[in-house]
């Protein structure tokens, strides 16, 4: 039997990953409507690549004889820039960073591996989108600064 906090876990992140996949395509489209139809094809990828985690949870949940549930989704958070929006990005992926951290951590003190590196993977790869939207956001500003 499942470790029910283990479950929790699960759970949340699922509910976490499937509002990425709806705050992404709703920049997706805000970006296509004010013509930066590269910035949108940006955020459809990542509202991909979220609904990629939000499978990987569905089926780890069925895995260990859960049915798959999202308790509760948050709401999308936009903005009237560009700059706005990779805030409320960077601000969703910080909270997944530190949330899959938590979710391996606890797997770790409990010892059961198998969910530690699942939580991890998914850490990890939050932590890359982390960076990669910093990044962004740094060469917005400077371009802003004329530097």
């Amino acid at each position: 039997m499942p470790n029910p906090r283990v479950l929790g876990y699960l759970g949340r992140a699922l509910s976490h990953e499937l509002s990425a996949v709806a705050q992404y395509l709703t920049h997706a489209g805000l970006t296509r409507l004010w013509g930066m139809d590269e910035v949108a094809d940006h955020f459809r990828q990542e509202a991909q690549e979220e609904q990629e985690h939000a499978e990987r949870l569905t089926t780890r949940m069925l895995q260990l004889g859960a049915m798959p549930n999202a308790p509760q989704l948050t709401p999308v958070r936009a903005g009237a820039s560009l700059i706005d929006l990779l805030l409320a990005d960077r601000e969703l992926e910080l909270r997944a960073v530190m949330f899959y951290r938590e979710a391996a951590n606890y797997c770790a003190l409990i010892n059961d591996l198998d969910n530690q590196t699942f939580f991890g993977a998914l850490h990890d790869e939050e932590l890359g989108h982390l960076r990669e939207l910093d990044a962004w956001l740094e060469r917005l500003r400077r371009s802003q600064a004329g530097l």
